[in-house]
Order: structure tokens, then sequence, then C-alpha cells
């Protein structure tokens, strides 16, 4: 998910977003812990993605309160 497509959510939907990568990202952590993933790097590629979401929530209560 690129940071244009993030900027283009509400705040409703990136929290929304941001709880279903968070769960998506606990499960590839459990799977990657049982037997290894296919493709590893989707565990990081979804850390990115909640580092992401998380700056655009943060950014946007900043400007809120200021």
């Amino acid at each position: 998910m690129k940071n244009s497509e993030i900027k283009a959510l509400s705040s409703e939907e990136l929290k929304e977003k941001l709880s279903a990568e968070s769960s998506n990202m606990q499960n590839l952590r459990f799977a990657h812990a049982i037997s290894p993933l296919e493709n590893p790097m989707r565990i990081r590629e979804t850390k990115r993605v909640i580092a992401r979401l998380n700056t655009e929530i943060r950014r946007r209560e900043l400007e809120a309160n200021s």
C-alpha cells in the first residue's frame, strides 16, 4: 500500500485498515513460527504498512490539535 493510497483514506478507514493489518501480521508470525513462509518478506512489508498507517493517523491527530 502506497503513501498516496493511505492519504486518500478517511480516518475511520485508516483505523479499520490498521486493525486488519495488525491481525494479518499476527497470523503471519504464527504461520512462520510453525513452518517457514513461502515468502517471508511479507512480514517486513506488513510491518511497514502498519508503520505507514500509524504515521498517517498520528499526522492527522497533530493537525487536528494545531
